[in-house]
């Protein structure tokens, strides 16, 4: 996916594009996903635990958007859960949505929200 960089050199330092934010996070040690399957269950990858929102926690969001097509858009959320798990959820939204439907974008919004400095880079 590609993504707009901005013409500002105190930006210069600032990660742009979705493949090089997660590519810091997994140097973090943050390369699950957490993701919604076709019957609206919220799992971990690699695990059979179902979640609710109040089970997550939302510590960083992540937006970018595509510089030469408005649907090259995406979302990806660094999230942990009460067991101090951490992963990421990713979205692609505008026409080609990675969840169709209400079930994920009201699960998303009911996931309480813990900003962290540790993810602004």
């Amino acid at each position: 996916m590609k993504n707009s960089v901005m013409d500002n050199s105190d930006n210069t330092d600032r990660m742009t594009t979705l493949s090089q934010v997660m590519k810091t996070l997994s140097e973090r040690g943050i390369h699950r996903e957490f993701r919604m399957n076709e019957n609206c269950e919220m799992k971990f990858e690699n695990s059979e635990k179902v979640y609710q929102p109040s089970e997550l926690t939302i510590l960083k969001t992540y937006r970018f958007e595509g510089d030469s097509n408005p649907d090259d858009n995406a979302v990806l959320y660094v999230l942990k859960d009460n067991s101090g798990n951490r992963g990421m959820i990713i979205d692609s939204y505008g026409a080609d949505s990675n969840y169709p439907g209400e079930e994920f974008d009201k699960f998303l919004r009911d996931i309480p929200i813990q900003e962290s400095e540790e993810f602004n880079f």
